[in-house]
């Protein structure tokens, strides 16, 4: 068994903060996973009002994702690559919250 557990985060008081440093494999799935409920939006509603409501309520629903700042998964899903989709071309976050998007799929869903 690795020493690393990469999924336990204590959550802070409130449930949105976390109670310390995320780890990185759990901020990129949240970024990851992030991206793919806004990739099922049409492309108008992918930016915007639209897209902050679907994002948040994304990150309510989603128990790991409350682990991971809103506003930070927000950040890292700004910094993308423009017009992947339209190239036909994957991108995926890599290196936790000072990591970036890196081509190819994720190698974890």
């Amino acid at each position: 068994m690795p020493a690393e557990r990469p999924f336990l985060t204590e959550p802070g008081q409130a449930g949105q903060t976390p109670g310390a440093a995320v780890p990185a494999a759990l901020f990129d799935l949240a970024v990851n996973r992030a991206w793919a409920a806004l990739r099922g939006l049409s492309p108008g509603q992918r930016e915007g009002a639209a897209a902050d409501g679907a994002l948040a309520a994304w990150h309510a629903r989603t128990r790991f994702a409350r682990r991971v700042p809103l506003e930070a998964v927000r950040a890292a899903l700004l910094a993308r690559p423009p017009g992947e989709i339209a190239a036909g071309r994957e991108w995926h976050w890599s290196g936790g919250p000072a990591g970036g998007w890196q081509p190819g799929r994720a190698p974890f869903p």
